[in-house]
């Protein structure tokens, strides 16, 4: 990653590694039900967690937990029964972001665009923040790879799959793992070494324009 923390623009940049859990309603857009943000700063020749965020929400009550998705992630109706709703989850994460310049970052990251979008009333900084993914930066770093998903990336770099996979925060954990490899790999193979590059291979724009920031405490986490 030498040569990405050269560039000054990728060096000033908080990455923050996100990952949803939702509910998939027929006919309707997914319902998130938990949430997991992991900060991140280059330091040195690495990327340093400096911050997170992980919470439940409640979804609408005519969306509801099936027994799929409590075998698929362990999360149960009872779990989400006092748990907030996502555009109050959101903007509680949102009220952190007070240190720009921010990219997100995900795996297949245009499903955390999308859920992201459609709450962007609740958390402006989010909504207009763009995206890198993960999983477009390892079809350029591990081409004619048999699966793309993150259990293919935590396969071929050897890395354990966490015993709470298909929950927010260990997918996120693992997803940070997996971009520090990719970050590694492109750099020693000459395809990135700046910020622009990796959003050139990677990179999502955001999928709707926000509201009008509401004024929001000030907070250091992030």
């Amino acid at each position: 990653m030498d040569a990405l923390v050269k560039d000054p623009r990728f060096a000033a940049t908080t990455f923050l590694v996100v990952d949803f859990e939702g509910l998939t309603p027929a006919g309707r857009p997914a319902e998130p039900i938990e949430v997991a943000a992991l900060a991140l700063r280059p330091v040195g020749d690495r990327l340093v967690e400096v911050g997170r965020f992980e919470e439940l929400m409640r979804p609408p009550a005519d969306v509801p937990v099936t027994a799929r998705d409590v075998q698929l992630k362990g999360i149960t109706q009872q779990m989400l029964c006092t748990a907030r709703p996502a555009a109050e989850v959101l903007a509680r994460l949102d009220a952190r972001l007070t240190a720009p310049p921010y990219r997100l970052v995900a795996h297949h990251a245009s499903t955390e665009a999308g859920i992201i979008g459609r709450q962007a009333e609740h958390c402006p900084v989010l909504a207009a923040t763009p995206l890198l993914d993960t999983l477009r930066l390892a079809k350029a770093v591990v081409p004619g790879l048999g699966s793309y998903g993150l259990d293919g990336l935590l396969g071929y770099y050897g890395i354990p799959k966490p015993a709470g996979r298909h929950r927010a925060m260990p997918d996120a954990e693992v997803t940070v793992q997996v971009l520090a490899r990719l970050l590694d790999d492109g750099c020693a193979d000459g395809r990135w070494s700046t910020l622009l590059e990796l959003d050139a291979v990677a990179g999502l724009q955001p999928n709707q324009r926000p509201h009008a920031a509401p004024e929001v405490e000030q907070c250091a986490l992030f």
